[in-house]
This record gives C-alpha cells, sequence and structure tokens, in this order.
C-alpha cells in the first residue's frame, strides 16, 4: 500500500500542497514549526478520520482561512494497493455560517467522488504512527492503551470498528438514564433492557477482538523484543478486561489473577451472556453512582517485561524498547490481516533511540513499507542510508526533493 499523490489545502499550515511520494522511505526534515508533523497528521487523518494531536477537528483549518466566506480545509490522496490500483480519498472539514450569526460544523468524505460515511473509508488507507509520546502505552493511563487498541484494530476489522461505533454512541445514553434513576428522574429501572441490549452486544464484539488482537500481536511483539534485548528478556502483553468471562461461563475455568487467556479464545456469543449477568449483579451499585462500571470502556491493558509491570518497574530504556517491540508488531500484524504493509509513519523518533535501536529500526523497515520519517537532525542517518531514501526539505509549508 503506498500513498501516491498527496493534496493539502488550508490544513494546518499548509496553505496549498500537491506532492507526489515515492514508494520505500521518504526523510521529512527541517526547522521545528515548518509542517513536518502535519504532513504526518494528514495522512493519519486520513487512514482514520481522527488526528493523533487534537480533539477538535476544527483546529486543522489553517488559521489564515478564518475570514472566508466559508472556511474549509481539505485533504486529498490517491492510494494504491492490492486491493484496487488506484483510490481517491477525499476530506473536507467546513465551518458553515448562518444568517444568526452561529457556525456549524461540517465534515464532507468522498471516495471516488462518491459521499461516504466515516466509517465507510476508515481503513481504505492502513497507517502504523510511531511518535516520541508513545510512551505513554507504557506509562500512561489505561485510556492510553485502549486507544491504541482501538486504532489498529479499526482499520482491519469492520465489525470491531461498527462494534466500537455502536458502543461509544450507547455508552452515554446509558449513563444518562443511571444518573437519572440515581437521581428520582426516572422509577423504573426495566428501561435500561434497552440500552443494556445494544451495550452488551457490541461489548462482547470489543471484548473478544481485543483478545484476539492481543494474543496475536504478543507474539510478533516477543519476537522484536527478544532481538532487541539480547533474548535476555521477554515481553508479554496482559489483558485485563473489566470483568474476567470464562470459557465455561460459570466462574470454574476462570484462567488466572492475569485476567483473560490469551490462549483461549472466546468468542462474542461466548461473552454476552457473562456480559449481561455482570450488568445485572452492578446495577443496583451503576445507578447509586450513576455510572456504568464494567465494559470495555474500563478495560486496561499491561505489559510485563520477565513478569514484571513495565510501567510501575520498568526503566527508561525498557519503556522505550517495549514501545519499538509493539510498534514493529502492529506492523506485521496488519500486514498479515490486510496482505500488504501498511504505511509507517515515525514523527521524530529516530533522534530519540539509540544507536542500537536506531539501526535495529532502520533495517527492519528498509524497503519493506511506504514510510514518512521527519527530523531535525539529518546527520543522524549514514550517508549509504541517505542515498537510498528520498530526502525531502520542509520550509513554511513548502516541500521540495533534496540532494545529499
Amino acid at each position: 500500500m503506498r500513498i501516491e499523490h498527496l493534496s493539502l489545502t488550508n490544513f494546518r499550515n499548509y496553505a496549498r500542497l500537491e506532492l507526489g511520494l515515492p514508494a520505500g522511505t521518504s526523510v521529512l526534515h527541517g526547522a521545528n514549526a515548518q509542517g513536518k508533523t502535519s504532513l504526518l497528521e494528514a495522512i493519519y487523518y486520513l487512514a482514520t478520520s481522527r488526528s493523533p494531536y487534537t480533539t477538535s477537528d476544527r483546529q486543522l483549518i489553517h488559521w489564515r482561512a478564518e475570514d472566508d466566506p466559508i472556511p474549509f480545509a481539505r485533504v486529498c490522496a490517491e492510494i494504491s494497493s492490492r486491493h484496487s490500483p488506484l483510490n481517491r480519498i477525499e476530506m473536507t472539514l467546513l465551518i458553515e455560517r448562518a444568517a444568526d450569526g452561529s457556525q456549524r460544523f461540517k465534515k464532507v468524505i468522498k471516495v471516488n467522488g462518491a459521499e461516504k460515511r466515516v466509517m465507510d473509508v476508515v481503513g481504505l488507507v492502513n497507517v502504523v504512527l510511531f511518535l516520541p509520546q508513545d510512551l505513554s502505552l507504557i506509562e500512561g493511563a489505561p485510556a492510553e492503551r485502549r486507544r491504541f487498541m482501538n486504532d489498529t484494530l479499526s482499520q482491519v476489522d469492520y465489525d470491531y470498528r461498527q462494534a466500537l461505533d455502536t458502543y461509544e454512541r450507547i455508552l452515554p445514553q446509558r449513563n444518562a438514564l443511571l444518573r437519572k434513576l440515581s437521581e428520582r428522574q426516572s422509577s423504573n429501572p426495566r428501561e435500561l433492557a434497552f440500552w443494556d441490549e445494544q451495550l452488551i452486544a457490541a461489548g462482547s464484539i470489543i471484548i473478544a477482538g481485543r483478545q484476539r488482537f492481543l494474543r496475536e500481536l504478543e507474539i510478533e511483539a516477543q519476537l522484536a523484543h527478544h532481538e532487541l534485548t539480547g533474548k535476555l528478556e521477554t515481553l508479554t502483553l496482559e489483558y485485563l478486561p473489566s470483568f474476567t468471562p470464562t470459557a465455561g461461563g460459570n466462574g470454574q475455568l476462570s484462567f488466572n489473577t492475569m485476567g483473560l487467556d490469551l490462549h483461549r479464545q472466546l468468542e462474542p456469543e461466548q461473552i454476552a451472556p457473562q456480559f449481561e449477568a455482570q450488568l445485572k449483579a452492578e446495577q443496583a451499585e451503576s445507578i447509586n453512582r450513576g455510572v456504568t462500571l464494567s465494559g470495555p470502556h474500563r478495560d486496561e491493558l499491561r505489559l510485563r517485561i520477565n513478569n514484571r509491570d513495565a510501567g510501575l518497574y520498568g526503566s527508561r530504556g525498557q519503556a522505550r524498547t517495549t514501545v519499538m517491540a509493539l510498534k514493529l508488531a502492529e506492523l506485521s500484524w496488519m500486514r498479515d490481516h490486510i496482505g500488504e504493509w501498511p504505511i509507517l509513519l515515525l514523527d521524530e523518533v529516530i533522534a530519540e533511540l539509540d544507536s542500537h535501536r536506531r539501526a535495529y529500526l532502520l533495517e527492519r523497515l528498509d524497503g519493506a513499507t511506504q514510510t514518512l520519517m521527519t527530523t531535525t537532525e539529518l546527520e543522524i542517518f549514514t550517508k549509504p542510508f541517505l542515498e537510498r531514501t528520498a530526502v525531502l526539505r520542509v520550509t513554511d509549508g513548502q516541500i521540495e526533493a533534496e540532494r545529499v
């Protein structure tokens, strides 16, 4: 999979950009705040319909466009893959102004000229993004690790993506009803049944999908981690759902305190009745607290090195090694599921790595996938590497090829 051509209009600090991208590796270099990261952000946005740097899509619109009659930003790319010789994906962000002065934000998505939903376009471009702040996967809050699982699975598994969309719409509705029951604004707990049915169906698909994903990912991550540590350390992934479904559904085959057994796959139909029983068992407490206490929104993933929690006991160096192993595993896992290499985006990652990790990463990536990496320091790369790489200088939203 590769991007043949990328077009940006009023996106971040790009007023206008038309850029052809070669296969293989491209290094984007330049000073800070010139547009390197924004270019990777645009590609990631096309793949996932969200930015990794902001929760507000409005912030993606170039500030100079604010005074236009209809402020807008557009990201467009021509993508080739094994499934299609060429797809044109276009996302337009608009701020529409009404006569009364009010504003309405709108996102319009088109594939080959036909308007589509977000649900239909996620997965047409597959990317793996590697950032220095990915250390939060080890050291950060559980939400960071849930986001990692969701973002990866949603690009590959349509059923998971649909279930996640449903779950994220239903959960606030259920919580709103729980608060009403708590505040005596509603007196009939049986009203929860409508929301529970949908929450259970979607949540069971999510839990099953995460379990399968982590079991498969762990194999690739352990291989990379072994190589990076000279086989001195073993990385394991510990999935801790907010409740522990069991193979027998009766608690008698509970696997252990490590959480859901990653080596015995449970299907959604096995998880659903146990999820339902969990919600019923905690219904009184949920009403009292006005919040749903169990479900995928409370799941956790822990990473262990030689059976010790990396987030609690690991060094900074071990955290960097673990994140690299995870990202390389994500790349391989996605390749296995879509049948080709995804696009790899590395934002200022190389400078954060020591020489050993840097050499290992570049060796693994060389020629395997279309890769775009940003840097402020070209000198950290070897001359042979740069000679077989496209080097692009980024200056104030303008990009030009550079010979080294």
